[in-house]
This record gives structure tokens, C-alpha cells and sequence, in this order.
């Protein structure tokens, strides 16, 4: 399983002959500026909630009849209005694909359309096959829903937590999260790409380390593998 950061929570993760690209805000965010939309190519578009910086290119990357989008079934009835192909869930529903699982579980946030609509529930996923099992928290506060992740899915080889503040939780509330979740190794996203989310990295890592838990703070474009 491997997995490419390119910017704020979006992520393309692939596996098993498939691509999922988690959030996509890549048009309006300047620091994604090398990223040719058009090259992405995903199979699927995970998406958590419906604020814009999180489905800002949905409707231009799933007008690809090849595209399945897999959220919430607000949003994805929401986009099906747009003449997009999807695969609604809710919260504590789970699917198996032909390359894996997702779990939707519980986030912490809030959740409309930039256009006022409603989005329905926030979301966390949860995805896993033989190569992985990845936790993609979405954005949400601390919650003591987490370690409920530990007793409902396979042991996480990744999670993947929000840590820029404001918004979402900070780096501090999210290295408890790890330890809710039980991982400890975790991709940090959410943060630095508005002036309010904007944090001390050195210190990030720092906050994570005090817990014995690595924080991955990649480039965009950069890549790990699960």
C-alpha cells in the first residue's frame, strides 16, 4: 500500500490495482501548485465531509464515468444530482471492495456544501486488505470514539490525523488520538495551509515523540508505503 501527500488532507493511496484519492483540494490551494490534475487518474474519491477544502475538485476529477465516489450518503447523492457515480455509507457501516474494506467511523466536525447544502455527518475511514490498514481521520476533534477503533478493526499500520488547530484538533490533542487508536506511526495533514492552522512542526514532532509515536510530516508530492 502506498501513499502519496499532496496537501492539505488529500492523499492518494494505492493498492491492490486501484487508486483512492481521499479529499480532493487541489485547484484552490496554492502550495499544491505542481500537481497536474488531469495525471491523477484515481479509481476513487474518498471523501469525509463536504466543506470545500475537502471536495474542491470532486465534480471536475469524478466527471469520469470510470470514478466512484465513496462518502456519506448525503454527499454522495449530493454529487449523483451531478450526474457523478458513487457508493454511500454512514457511520459505523462497512463495505468490501474488491481491493479491501472501508469503515466508516465517527468524526467530530461539522459538515455543509460551500454552497449551504447540507453534507451529513462527518466522517473518519478506516480501509485494510492483506498489504494495510490505514486510519484516515478526516477532520475532528479528540474523541473517545477513537478507541473504539481498536476493538472493531485490524490492528492500523498508519493513521492519518489532522494537526494543524483551529479547525480540527491540534498536534498535541492528535498524538492522544494515536494512542486512543493504538498506531503509532501517523502521517500528519491539516495544517499550514491557512495562516490559522499554521504550527511549530519541530514542535509537532516533539508531542508526538514524548509518546513514543512517530509523526510523518512529508512534502507534497512525497511518498510512503504502508
Amino acid at each position: 500500500m502506498k501513499i502519496t501527500y499532496l496537501g492539505h488532507n488529500t492523499h492518494m493511496i494505492e493498492t491492490r490495482g486501484v487508486r483512492i484519492l481521499t479529499d480532493p483540494f487541489i485547484t484552490p490551494n496554492p502550495m499544491a501548485s505542481g500537481i497536474d490534475l488531469g495525471t491523477l487518474a484515481p479509481n476513487y474519491l474518498l471523501l469525509t465531509h463536504a466543506h470545500g477544502d475537502h471536495v474542491a475538485d470532486v465534480e471536475q476529477l469524478a466527471a469520469d464515468k470510470d470514478v466512484t465516489i465513496i462518502s456519506g450518503y448525503e454527499i454522495v447523492n449530493y454529487f449523483a444530482e451531478r450526474k457523478c457515480k458513487g457508493h454511500g455509507m454512514n457511520i459505523g457501516g462497512k463495505y468490501t471492495f474488491d481491493w479491501g474494506t472501508v469503515k466508516m467511523v465517527n468524526a467530530l466536525h461539522s459538515s455543509a456544501f460551500p454552497d449551504g447544502t447540507y453534507g451529513g455527518n462527518p466522517a473518519g475511514f478506516v480501509i485494510w486488505n492483506e498489504e494495510g490498514c490505514v486510519y484516515i481521520a478526516g477532520d475532528t476533534a479528540l474523541t473517545l470514539d477513537m478507541k473504539l477503533i481498536p476493538e472493531i478493526c485490524p490492528p492500523l499500520d498508519l493513521a492519518i490525523l489532522p494537526i494543524g488547530d483551529n479547525f480540527t484538533m491540534g498536534y498535541d490533542d492528535a498524538a492522544i488520538a494515536a494512542q486512543y487508536v493504538q498506531c503509532h506511526r501517523v502521517l500528519g495533514c491539516h495544517y499550514n495551509t491557512f495562516d490559522v492552522i499554521h504550527i511549530d512542526t519541530n514542535s509537532a514532532v516533539q508531542a508526538f515523540e514524548s509518546k513514543g509515536i512517530e509523526l510523518l510530516l512529508l512534502n507534497i508530492g512525497e511518498t510512503l508505503e504502508v
